[in-house]
């Protein structure tokens, strides 16, 4: 016999799915270029016949301008937001599962300034318009074998392997803080993200203010959140890092829901809660970190997609569809950021945190 919360759970779920197999097609009709939804379905019906374009195939026949648009600019660009908001949904659900606390987020436990840090410090040291590049562009200028290009070839791992670095000094910096074993070690974790997060942000800022004109004007329209420099290339490690981490989630769901009633009864359970805490953290920060490096500093995402599915549907932390709910959730508001202005982008992560500031209240004046 189904309940009544589980009958919810179903129906939220295949509406769900089928508003991400939709959401793709309207989606890519919105932009700077007028483009009619009939003409968006035929080119999806040719992808599904098997009559592959030129933009993702490579074959030299000839494709509209249209198709272009659609495939090379706009499918990569949904995908890429689909991606990151699944991903920064899951890691806010886990953290507040882990901290107990329904208010928290990589944000709040300064994993995403850790990891913008490192990745900012990759861009303004090691890229072709760094400081590293200017002390070395003598050499390259008598060594014409040895490109810029060349030098800075690895620059495509280099920001996520920073990111990621910086990411993780930020969770050992908050766990050496918070005094793991300790009965207060939730509240000191806390308040020890808050003051990691204050850090690296001034170390961000810091770096910034030396860095090269040209270095400081990408990193700051970089770190604001977008999806403008979305491609096929660079969508394969943010899915498989998402989608991996989400695997590996599920695998300890039971694990991780044990915490919610408390250490000593994770204890009793068999299970060792500093160790599934601290790696739990990791594998938030492994995906934070990818996709602050992707696509820069998108907040709150964390926070309201779980608490939103936590409403929905109490003392459950589906996964799935939180993903989903999450990732249909960056897709539209990265449409909203395309044709809010005219002939103008703006960036998501400045809607997010106005919508995030103003839930963020609601939330507080709920829990009063």
């Amino acid at each position: 016999m189904i309940d009544a919360s589980q009958r919810r759970y179903y129906v939220c779920f295949s509406l769900l799915v089928l508003a991400t197999l939709l959401t793709p097609i309207f989606a890519a009709s919105f932009g700077a270029a007028n483009i009619h939804l009939n003409d968006v379905l035929m080119i999806f019906n040719t992808l599904l016949g098997g009559d592959m374009p030129s933009a993702i195939d490579g074959s030299e026949h000839a494709v509209t301008i249209t198709q272009r648009i659609v495939l090379e600019l706009r499918l990569p660009r949904i995908l890429l937001a689909f991606v990151a908001g699944a991903g920064l949904s899951i890691a806010g659900s886990v953290l507040q599962t882990v901290t107990r606390n329904p208010l928290a987020d990589p944000y709040l436990f300064g994993i995403s300034s850790g990891a913008s840090f490192g990745a900012v410090l990759v861009v303004s040291l090691f890229s072709q318009t760094g400081l590293f590049a200017e002390m070395f562009s003598g050499v390259l200028t008598i060594a014409p074998s040895f490109t810029a290009q060349s030098w800075w070839s690895w620059s495509t791992l280099s920001i996520p392997i920073g990111a990621f670095i910086g990411a993780s000094l930020s969770v050992l910096v908050v766990f050496m803080l918070s005094g793991p074993g300790r009965s207060s070690q939730v509240e000191r974790m806390l308040l020890s993200g808050v003051a990691t997060s204050f850090l690296f942000g001034a170390l961000t800022s810091l770096l910034l203010y030396f860095s090269t004109p040209q270095a400081a004007a990408s990193v700051l329209f970089w770190s604001l959140g977008s999806f403008a420099k979305a491609s096929w290339s660079n969508l394969l490690l943010p899915s498989v890092t998402v989608g991996v981490s989400l695997l590996v989630m599920l695998a300890f769901r039971r694990q991780i829901m044990a915490l919610q009633a408390g250490d000593e009864t994770a204890h009793t359970l068999g299970i060792n809660v500093a160790k599934l805490r601290l790696s739990m953290l990791l594998l938030c920060s492994l995906i934070t970190a990818m996709l602050v490096a992707t696509c820069g500093g998108i907040g709150f995402v964390g926070l309201m997609i779980p608490h939103t599915v936590r409403l929905l549907f109490s003392g459950r932390q589906p996964m799935i569809l939180t993903a989903m709910l999450g990732g249909l959730f960056m897709v539209w508001i990265d449409v909203i950021a395309r044709c809010i202005l005219f002939n103008q982008e703006l960036p998501v992560g400045i809607i997010t945190a106005a919508l995030g500031s103003i839930f963020f209240l609601f939330i507080l004046r709920q829990r009063r």
